[in-house]
């Protein structure tokens, strides 16, 4: 008889949360490859641990999801009153980002140890002990509550220092091209100091930061075709097979590509554009025609989703639909 084993600590995710672990670093990869490029340097160690980075953009969670092992299942810790203060946002940080609420105005604490169970089955629990991202470039003083989770869960401290991302999207700035780069440090006892953890992030951070960050061969070459003669009817065919059948340009994927060739945003967007409406407007007419078309990547529960917020609000629930997978 064949028995399922494992070491202590060691992942072992619900086969739907492994299969979302990989999509997420799948799609993140994919946008930042698009962007300038990720690059990681060391890994994770077996089981579980709490990663504790540097903060200074918002991309910083695509970075550590893009860099780091699926199999950790990574759960990011996200400021509750920014993040899950509406409903948008919400849906953004726990579907895109795997994220978690944290307060910050008191009762942090207890949604940081509620994460010690999952630490104990081997997933790694991402926090930015500084609180916020940085306002001038330099690295804040650190917190004790991902060092108290750590030693509670009997778990290691892990320092990872990022470089990049604060050039890919500024504090309060514009989406723009580069590469960015994650290096995983050797894991530290989970009885750490928040000044050691600091000196320990810090760095990294520094020897990150002072390589060049080099483009992107992947950036270059998407630069390349949608910029040429084939950029704009490729949007259009891609956007007009999107509405048929298959989700197959996200929004956020072509926000990525303008990003990779701007002067080619508004070629593309005014052409994914035109072939989402005609193709809309092809699905229509078939439907009226009680024609169906496959859709293989259409699960059953978005469409009860949908059919819930159709009886609910009617037409304006169609605002839900980027949020509906």
């Amino acid at each position: 008889m064949n028995t399922l084993t494992r070491t202590p600590g060691q992942a072992v995710l619900p086969a739907r949360s492994r299969c979302t672990a990989v999509l997420r670093r799948a799609l993140w990869w994919t946008v930042l490859s698009l962007t300038g490029g990720v690059e990681r340097r060391g890994r994770l160690p077996g089981g579980g641990c709490v990663v504790v980075a540097n903060h200074s953009s918002h991309a910083d969670t695509a970075a550590l999801l893009a860099a780091l092992d699926a199999r950790h299942g990574p759960a990011i810790g996200a400021a509750a009153d920014y993040w899950f203060a509406s409903p948008w946002r919400r849906r953004i940080c726990r579907r895109l980002a795997a994220g978690f609420p944290v307060r910050r105005g008191g009762g942090g604490m207890d949604d940081l140890l509620s994460m010690a169970g999952e630490l104990r089955e081997g997933r790694a629990v991402v926090l930015f002990p500084e609180g916020t991202r940085t306002r001038d470039g330099e690295l804040g003083s650190f917190h004790r509550g991902a060092l108290v989770l750590a030693e509670e869960a009997g778990v290691p401290v892990v320092p990872v220092g990022i470089a990049g991302t604060d050039r890919l999207l500024p504090k309060h700035g514009r989406l723009r091209s580069s590469l960015v780069r994650v290096t995983v440090g050797e894991p530290l006892p989970s009885a750490v100091t928040p000044e050691q953890a600091r000196d320990a992030v810090l760095a990294l951070q520094s020897r990150t930061a002072t390589e060049p960050l080099r483009d992107s061969a992947t950036r270059r070459r998407v630069a390349a075709v949608v910029t040429s003669r084939w950029g704009l009817p490729l949007a259009f065919c891609w956007a007009f097979a999107e509405a048929l059948s298959w989700p197959l340009m996200p929004e956020l994927l072509l926000g990525a590509v303008c990003v990779a060739a701007p002067r080619a945003a508004l070629k593309m967007s005014l052409g994914a554009l035109a072939g989402s409406l005609a193709g809309g407007l092809l699905a229509l007419q078939l439907a009226s025609a009680g024609i169906q078309l496959p859709a293989p990547l259409t699960t059953d529960r978005m469409r009860a989703e949908v059919r819930h917020e159709l009886a609910l609000e009617g037409a304006p629930a169609v605002r839900h639909q980027p949020w509906n997978g």
